[in-house]
């Protein structure tokens, strides 16, 4: 296949998924490809050739999912490719219209929409439902017309036409995260971390109440890497007594995120058990199961199966601070127990989570499906 054009108006260019999974996967079986996204300028990186388009975040939703979006629909023009791969709801109608001109056009489905929907903050609430039912309605149209769904878990999977559906989940590059700068289990320091969006329904208010909760003995630190959101949630998490023991290091490199994993004590999973949770298998997880973490999850189906199933952590009540703090305390008094389970949760990475397995799904698509385009 001479040339896969993969388009972001959302992500940022250097996205895990759609770049260091999706796209340096591809560049090993195809001769181009391009990966169009909001970034200051054009380059050339791992073999993929990076498209910019102008970044206008700054200017909010509405002006990113109208300016930006006809900026990456233009840039893809430009490409006359016959394959293309597009990552954002909001590029369905770009999607189509690529189709409509012949391509074969690819839909990666990294959320379920309509469920994500009714958790935005930024939705009014009278709002989210009709608009959750028309996300889903709009999906499901544009899936009649699209040459593949890519899907990144199994509950987004059944959403789509089987016959067109491939699932291609979300597990970690084995390797990516481990440091070689990584200190020995038993020499850590107290920390516990959590890696990535920092917001209520993720656990942040619970994850700083534990903090208060663990006993002084223990000198436990909290290691908070991401962003808040909303920006403003940060100064009232802030005002909570737990804070004190809370560090908080705002967005990461890869290779930070790395430094921290290798000399953390436990990972922290605490999703609230929502609809859009209730069946959720976060990369974080995994990512934490890489680096030989063990974790601390929220007992929710799909995570009471992974965390049970691989013995690789502890499950707790999310919304239950005490018993956090609890499960915090077992980490830090039973060192042996708990680096025990952070050896089992890289075996399971090993045997069942690692990219390389979801990369030949990836590959086969565009084999099987696409290939003579």
């Amino acid at each position: 296949m001479s040339k896969v054009v993969h388009l972001t108006s959302v992500h940022p260019p250097f996205d895990v998924r759609i770049f260091h999974k999706e796209c340096v996967s591809l560049v090993r079986v195809c001769q181009d490809v391009v990966l169009v996204a909001p970034h200051e300028r054009d380059e050339i990186r791992d073999g993929v050739r990076i498209k910019a388009v102008a970044k206008l975040d700054s200017k909010g939703r509405l002006h990113r999912m109208t300016c930006t979006v006809w900026r990456v629909c233009r840039a893809a023009l430009e490409e006359r490719a016959r394959v293309y791969h597009f990552h954002d709801p909001e590029l369905i109608p770009v999607g189509l219209w690529l189709r409509l001109r012949g391509a074969h056009v690819i839909y990666d489905v990294h959320e379920d929409l309509p469920c994500q929907i009714l958790s935005k903050y930024w939705v009014p609430k009278p709002l989210r439902g009709i608009l959750a039912k028309g996300a889903e309605m709009a999906e499901g149209v544009a899936s009649r017309f699209l040459d593949a769904i890519v899907a990144a878990e199994p509950t987004i999977a059944a959403r789509f036409p089987n016959k067109k559906t491939v699932l291609v989940q979300n597990f970690p590059i084995s390797n990516e995260l481990v440091s070689v700068e990584g200190l020995p289990y038993v020499s850590r320091p107290p920390w516990i971390v959590y890696v990535g969006g920092i917001t209520v329904i993720r656990g942040v208010f619970e994850m700083v109440k534990a903090m208060e909760v663990v006993a002084e003995e223990f000198s436990p630190r909290l290691v908070l890497a991401g962003s808040f959101s909303p920006a403003a949630l940060e100064e009232e998490v802030s005002r909570l007594r737990g804070w004190r023991r809370v560090e908080f290091l705002g967005w990461q490199s890869r290779q930070q995120v790395a430094h921290l994993l290798g000399r953390a004590r436990a990972g922290l999973v605490l999703l609230h058990p929502t609809r859009k949770y209730s069946q959720a298998q976060p990369v974080k997880l995994f990512e934490y199961m890489s680096t030989c973490l063990p974790v601390i999850a929220s007992d929710l189906p799909l995570l009471r199966e992974i965390v049970n199933g691989t013995g690789c952590g502890l499950l707790v009540d999310p919304l239950d601070p005490q018993a956090i703090a609890e499960a915090i305390e077992y980490m830090l008094t039973h060192p042996e127990e708990a680096a025990t389970m952070g050896r089992r949760g890289r075996e399971a990475v090993e045997s069942h989570y690692d990219w390389s397995f979801e990369e030949k799904k990836l590959l086969a698509l565009y084999a099987d499906h696409l290939g003579h385009a």
